[in-house]
């Protein structure tokens, strides 16, 4: 009853959304002559389906919020004539209830220098940013003295991941102690997000390649549990200290849906103790560069 009432909803929302957007595009912005006698201050219903190759029909009942089929090729084609940005381009596809992609080319490959200097500044504490599929969009130094990160994913994945990592490494090598009960944790958070994401081809193709790359997690995935991200206690251990109990707390990004901003803090003295010395180390390793070494 509740999807039928959401739909319901919604097409009314996408109706009114379409007539506002087409409402703003004059026929100059899309390279066509003004007209003597137009009653519309933008572009006519018929005007925007030739631009955007489609039936004025279809177009017609879509504006209307008719229960009928888009595609995603002919969704984007409406979004590109009433020139949408990638807000509205989503807001679009959540109206018409299609699994939306976002544009490659609008995909932020980092963050801004805004983000990192506050992870940055976060040092001693580790931070990261992960966005909804637990790719790494950035680090601090903290972060990086205790993960390793590589600099890209899987082939044709681009950015690192660290469900990959996790699923992928030899245990013995693994900084995350007691996989047994993290991992399930981390894969049913992922399915959390993976509902706003269903059938859109990234997605799916990392689901697939993690299923074949891990059978563990292809068991995990399949017993669709599902949590959302929480403040957790996870045991993690460095071969140069040992092992470190740290809360993991996670810090929504203005402007950078579905990102997170995690922070990992001491869960007691002894963590603390052994993070100070992971950061000296790496400081003796490799010393800021306003810093002047002295050597005897």
């Amino acid at each position: 009853m509740g999807t039928r009432t959401q739909t319901q909803r919604r097409r009314p929302e996408l109706a009114a959304f379409l007539r506002s957007r087409r409402a703003r595009v004059t026929p100059a912005d899309v390279g066509m002559p003004p007209g003597l006698r137009r009653r519309t201050p933008g572009l006519r219903r018929e005007e925007v389906a030739q631009l955007s190759g489609v039936g004025v029909t279809w177009y017609t009942w879509l504006e209307q919020g008719r229960p009928i089929n888009a595609s995603p090729q002919v969704l984007d084609a409406v979004a590109r004539t009433l020139r949408l940005d990638p807000p509205e381009r989503e807001h679009l596809y959540r109206l018409a209830e299609v699994p939306f992609e976002p544009d490659p080319e609008g995909l932020s490959r980092r963050v801004g220098a805004e983000v990192q200097g506050i992870i940055d500044a976060l040092d001693p504490l580790l931070a990261v940013v992960y966005n909804a599929r637990y790719d790494i969009l950035a680090t601090n130094a903290a972060y990086r003295d205790l993960f390793l990160v590589p600099p890209a994913g899987p082939v044709g994945m681009g950015l690192p991941n660290v469900l990959w990592t996790l699923f992928t490494l030899p245990e013995g090598v693994c900084p995350l102690v007691h996989l047994e009960v993290e991992l399930p944790l981390m894969v049913a958070t992922l399915r959390s997000s993976y509902g706003r994401h269903v059938g859109e081809p990234a997605w799916e193709e990392f689901i697939r390649g993690l299923s074949a790359a891990s059978p563990w997690f292809a068991e995990l995935w399949a017993s669709c549990e599902v949590v959302v991200p929480g403040p957790r206690v996870k045991t993690f251990r460095h071969t140069a200290v040992g092992r470190m109990r740290m809360t993991s707390q996670s810090l929504s990004i203005d402007g950078m849906p579905e990102c997170r901003i995690v922070v990992y803090t001491p869960e007691d003295e002894d963590a603390r103790a052994k993070i100070a010395v992971l950061r000296e180390r790496r400081e003796l390793l490799f010393p800021p560069a306003d810093k002047e070494v002295v050597h005897d």
